[in-house]
C-alpha cells in the first residue's frame, strides 16, 4: 500500500472511531468527547483520562497512548496487530475506553481496506 492509501485507510479509521465515541455518548450518555485535528483522534473521559490514536504514515502504524501504555499497530493479514502482543486494534480500544471510562464498550470493527 502507498502513503495515500495508507492516509485514506488511516482516516477512514479514526472516522470510525469518533462516530463510535459519539454514539456511545448520545445514546449512551457515556461521558467520552471525541475531539479530532489532521491525523489525530483525543477521546477525553469523565476522569479527564485520555486516549489518543493517531496514525504514522512512514511507518503505516497507527499509534495509540492510553493510561496503559503506548501501542503500535500494523495491518496483517487482514488485521490491525498490536506489533508486541499481536492485540487487535478494536479489541484494544474496546479494553482502553471501557477501563478509563467505567463502562463497558465495544469498539465494533475497523476498516482494514477502502
Amino acid at each position: 500500500m502507498n502513503e495515500s492509501e495508507f492516509l485514506a485507510l488511516a482516516d477512514a479509521i479514526l472516522d470510525s472511531i469518533e462516530r463510535q465515541a459519539d454514539v456511545w455518548f448520545e445514546q449512551r450518555d457515556i461521558d467520552i468527547e471525541a475531539t479530532r485535528s489532521g491525523n489525530v483522534l483525543t477521546l477525553t473521559f469523565a476522569d479527564r483520562s485520555q486516549a489518543v490514536v493517531n496514525s504514522q504514515a512512514p511507518m503505516q502504524e497507527m499509534w495509540v497512548a492510553a493510561r496503559s501504555g503506548g501501542f503500535h499497530y500494523r495491518l496483517k493479514d487482514g488485521k490491525w496487530l498490536d506489533t508486541r502482543s499481536g492485540e487487535e486494534l478494536a479489541r484494544a480500544l474496546s479494553r482502553i475506553c471501557s477501563e478509563q471510562s467505567g463502562e463497558e464498550v465495544v469498539v465494533e470493527e475497523l476498516p482494514v481496506r477502502l
